[in-house]
């Protein structure tokens, strides 16, 4: 079965597939709908194969379905049928969860998406909880208004930094985690990473959503809101 892995982001849009060894891409923003993302995807895979479609998201996925709006892209995508749109299966995850999925190797682990906003996830024994802690009140306004791309442009990279490395203390003491990843785009920004931290890969999130239908993948999505024992077990490796 061949994956394609399509990674929403809002700068750009991301996309992988089975048996291809360079990922493409295309600019996203806010004035992009679910429909001209879709459109892009179909236009840049018109040489490759799939069968089934993962959607890193990025926002809250409840059910198997979009709950919230996107904060970086245009509206319209609560309630998009994706699987008519692109004539296939296709599961979505919250997009730091789908990179999460892919940087785990045991215990309970912590990711932390610094990009243009922040994504947050963790896993636990080999479960992904989706998490939106860039949300949490934080000063005059959240962490995602602090550590996300606006807070770095705002505050320059010196603040910056010293609030990623506050927030990432903070929320290490709160979790009580044996990993910790931290991805996305901006984290090349930071001088040194904060003890007990390893660097991610924007690549994990493709491997995350591969992930997505392994064997027993199909009987469950990940992000839905569910009995701990009915969520998708990770294989470690």
């Amino acid at each position: 079965m061949n994956v394609l892995v399509v990674d929403v982001g809002g700068t750009s849009v991301k996309i992988l597939a089975t048996g291809q060894e360079e990922p493409r891409r295309f600019p996203s923003g806010p004035k992009m709908t679910p429909m001209q993302m879709v459109a892009g995807v179909k236009e840049l895979t018109g040489d490759w194969k799939y069968d089934v479609v993962s959607i890193g998201y990025p926002g809250r996925i409840l059910k198997d379905r979009i709950a919230v709006e996107p904060h970086n892209l245009a509206p319209g995508w609560i309630g998009f049928d994706f699987e008519a749109a692109f004539g296939c299966p296709v599961k979505l995850l919250n997009d730091a969860a789908m990179q999460a999925l892919g940087s785990y190797r045991n215990g309970t682990m912590l990711f932390l998406g610094f990009g243009t906003g922040l994504g947050s996830a963790l896993v636990v024994k080999g479960t992904v909880v989706p998490m939106e802690l860039g949300h949490l009140s934080y000063k005059k306004g959240t962490y995602e208004d602090y550590v996300g791309l606006r807070g770095l442009k705002r505050l320059g990279k010196k603040k910056w930094r010293g609030h990623v490395e506050f927030g990432v203390e903070r929320m290490i003491d709160v979790l009580n985690c044996d990993d910790v990843v931290l991805g996305g785009g901006n984290v090349k920004k930071l001088k040194d990473l904060p003890p007990g931290c390893r660097a991610g890969d924007n690549a994990n999130a493709f491997l995350g959503g591969f992930r997505l239908w392994e064997e027993g993948g199909g009987q469950q999505q990940l992000g839905r809101s569910k009995p701990r024992h009915d969520r998708k077990e990770v294989k470690k490796g």
